[in-house]
């Protein structure tokens, strides 16, 4: 009678091993023998190699010694009915060999950045279908998650009164926005995107991408069509940072503070698309949902000039306000220094 310890056994001898071999050496039912192999699985005594109709099983020590036979893709597509990422993450884990032998940082990365960009298609998306793929080639691990739903920037769009897809790109880079507050932080995409080497949201013609390698952010209208929302994501396996380094970036540290996500980096250039910085509206524009914030970096890198009415905005008018905001500069040339400066002078005469 075939059991669990002769199906090792003949694991040791043949390597890799097919359910219909057993189904016609021992005239065994289908059925049974997948259950004793997926008992096996699940005990870590055999390894599970390719999907379901075509698997097949080696022991651990076999996949150790031919690395050749290990699927380094796991691919599935999810009907999103009662689907919870946890679960879909330890599949993931079980199924996709290479996870395994991943560096703890990297494992770290992923299962934050996966499970945040799953649940975000799981939850806003109303896609009926969520395709997952898991690959790892030339040590750069990655992953896509695909859905064919309303699209991200157009849910954002609608749910905050935005006029344009672009508008709600500039508010995803900000951080902390969410369509659902009740439920969700808004810090899933924005940490996301920033602790991999690319991160790319692709949603009805639009694309974010964040190149951290380069550390460039890239907002493109593309003309392929790609209905839904499609994440596509990558860090190389090599990689040393961890994901806490991440989010101390981000966390305001001083005494004072809850060690919340207080900060925000702002790349100005990309609130105007290819103009410049000239009005009040525009400013009010950069400035919107950053009251959530207590620390905001003005990131002006390739910022060619700001006007007096957008600097008067966002350094007197504005903190005059929210006075207990702090705003840091960086990467300003010396037309735009002169504008922030004088705002600032003209803030401080007010204030007398």
């Amino acid at each position: 009678m075939l059991n669990k310890e002769k199906i090792l056994k003949i694991a040791k001898q043949k390597g890799l091993l097919k359910s219909a071999y057993f189904v016609a050496a021992f005239s065994v039912t289908r059925q049974y023998v997948s259950k004793m192999l997926s008992e096996l699985v699940a005990e870590g005594k055999l390894i599970k190699i390719g999907s379901t109709r075509n698997a097949a099983y080696v022991l651990p020590e076999y996949a150790d010694s031919h690395p050749d036979t290990i699927e380094n893709r796991y691919t599935k597509k999810l009907e999103n009915k009662s689907l919870e990422e946890h679960k879909v993450l330890d599949d993931v884990e079980r199924s996709f060999l290479p996870f395994k032998k991943l560096p703890e940082n990297i494992k770290s990365i992923f299962t934050f950045a996966f499970s945040e960009m799953l649940n975000n298609a799981i939850e806003h998306s109303k896609s009926e279908i969520i395709q997952v793929t898991v690959l790892l080639k030339d040590n750069e691990l990655s992953f896509v998650i695909d859905d064919y739903g309303v699209g991200v920037y157009r849910n954002i769009m609608r749910k905050r009164n935005l006029n344009s897809e672009i508008e709600a790109i500039q508010d995803l880079l900000k951080g902390k926005m969410t369509t659902a507050p009740k439920l969700h932080s808004g810090e899933g995409i924005f940490f996301t995107s920033k602790v991999g080497d690319l991160f790319v949201l692709d949603s009805y013609g639009y694309q974010y991408i964040a190149d951290n390698k380069i550390k460039d952010i890239f907002v493109k209208k593309i003309k392929g069509i790609k209905k839904g929302t499609k994440v596509s994501f990558k860090i190389n396996i090599k990689d040393k940072h961890h994901l806490n380094d991440i989010f101390k970036k981000y966390t305001n540290l001083a005494e004072d503070s809850d060690y919340g996500f207080d900060k925000t980096e702002i790349r100005v250039r990309l609130y105007t698309m290819g103009g410049v910085h000239i009005s009040r509206s525009q400013a009010r524009r950069v400035l919107s949902g950053l009251e959530k914030f207590r620390i905001i970096v003005m990131d002006y890198d390739r910022v060619p000039m700001i006007g007096q009415a957008f600097a008067d905005e966002v350094y007197r008018v504005f903190q005059e306000k929210r006075p207990d905001i702090v705003i840091q500069d960086t990467n300003m040339n010396e037309a735009v220094k002169f504008m922030v400066e004088r705002a600032k002078n003209e803030a401080k005469k007010s204030l007398q």
